[in-house]
């Protein structure tokens, strides 16, 4: 994407001689999640190592090994709902976006029933993020069959995790008419867990996640495990959740590890994106110096890894550049 106007003041901060040079410069904006979430920092990592301005050094020198010419920029967003609406408009090069979101809209289906996203694709699975089932421990929930009759909130309607709640709740036998729910989002429904106004409720975010660790340290609270035969039956039907394990210790309270489901957090491209530019985009995100880069920047860095069995469970088709780069890496798709 070419931003004229801003050739020249680019040229003139950057120090180079002219604006020939700015002439090759190409910005990319990668929109990634709010602020506060893990997504943002792990954006602009991304985005840095993806970036190789026209002077840079040369890779094999110890410079830049991202594109030629690219300048990546991480934007912070609404979330993976936005990340998407703004794909299909055009509005970003790139963005990370839940799997679970991504595969809804390429297939139209959950909160995107109807409303199908044709043009979104994939790049990359990076990292994965898990289900967590809170409740107060007074509220005697050991499993996710005792939610029957409790007060419960499985996020705002229509969202992603209500549709997760949904899928939980099928799996293991329960309808929505069988528990009391309450259509709250993470932060408010950790405050009527305090309260005593709510018995569970779920989310989705890396872990530790700072509202359940502040929560643990107020009130006596469990995690709800999501395994078994149930949890399998899931998996085997949606291929963006997979098994997933909440760290003994994570919070308060939890001594014990408790067996989850995760979804994974994915680069993701409009399908018009020269191909080229994301073959390029490709190569860079998985040459060493970023996953190096990725290692010391952040925790979730440890975590992303190139991996074929993690593009399976992407669950959408790949960008065309990206999937040549897996073909020429011997990759299977």
């Amino acid at each position: 994407m070419f931003i004229r106007p801003l050739f020249l003041a680019v040229a003139m901060a950057l120090g180079w001689s002219g604006i020939a040079a700015a002439e090759d410069l190409r910005f990319f904006q990668i929109g990634t999640g709010p602020t506060g979430e893990i997504r943002f920092p792990i954006g602009g990592l991304i985005a840095n190592a993806l970036s190789n301005p026209p002077g840079s050094r040369e890779c094999e020198r110890g410079g830049s090994c991202g594109v030629p010419g690219l300048v990546a920029v991480a934007k912070s967003t609404g979330g993976s709902v936005a990340n998407v609406d703004a794909i299909q408009a055009r509005r970003l090069d790139a963005a990370l976006v839940h799997a679970d979101i991504a595969f809804w809209a390429n297939h139209g289906t959950g909160p995107y029933k109807n409303k199908a996203v044709p043009n979104l694709r994939g790049i990359a699975m990076l990292y994965p993020e898990s289900l967590h089932l809170v409740a107060r421990k007074d509220a005697n929930i050991r499993t996710v069959r005792d939610l029957k009759g409790k007060r419960v909130s499985f996020g705002e309607v229509n969202s992603a995790t209500a549709t997760h709640g949904q899928i939980i709740l099928s799996a293991y036998g329960l309808t929505e008419r069988q528990i009391k729910l309450s259509p709250l989002k993470p932060a408010a429904a950790a405050e009527a867990l305090t309260v005593n106004k709510l018995d569970a409720f779920l989310v989705v975010d890396g872990q530790p996640l700072p509202a359940i660790t502040e929560l643990a340290r107020t009130l006596p609270i469990t995690v709800i495990p999501i395994d078994g035969s149930e949890a399998d039956r899931i998996r085997a039907q949606y291929p963006f959740l997979t098994a997933g394990t909440i760290a003994a210790e994570t919070y308060d309270g939890i001594p014990e590890a408790v067996k989850t489901l995760d979804v994974g957090v994915a680069l993701m491209a409009p399908a018009e994106v020269d191909q080229d530019l994301i073959y390029g985009v490709t190569r860079a995100l998985w040459h060493s110096s970023t996953q190096t880069l990725l290692l010391r920047g952040n925790p979730r860095g440890k975590l992303i890894h190139l991996d074929s069995a993690a593009l399976a469970r992407m669950g959408i088709p790949l960008h065309a550049g990206a999937s040549q780069f897996y073909a020429d890496a011997g990759m299977k798709q």
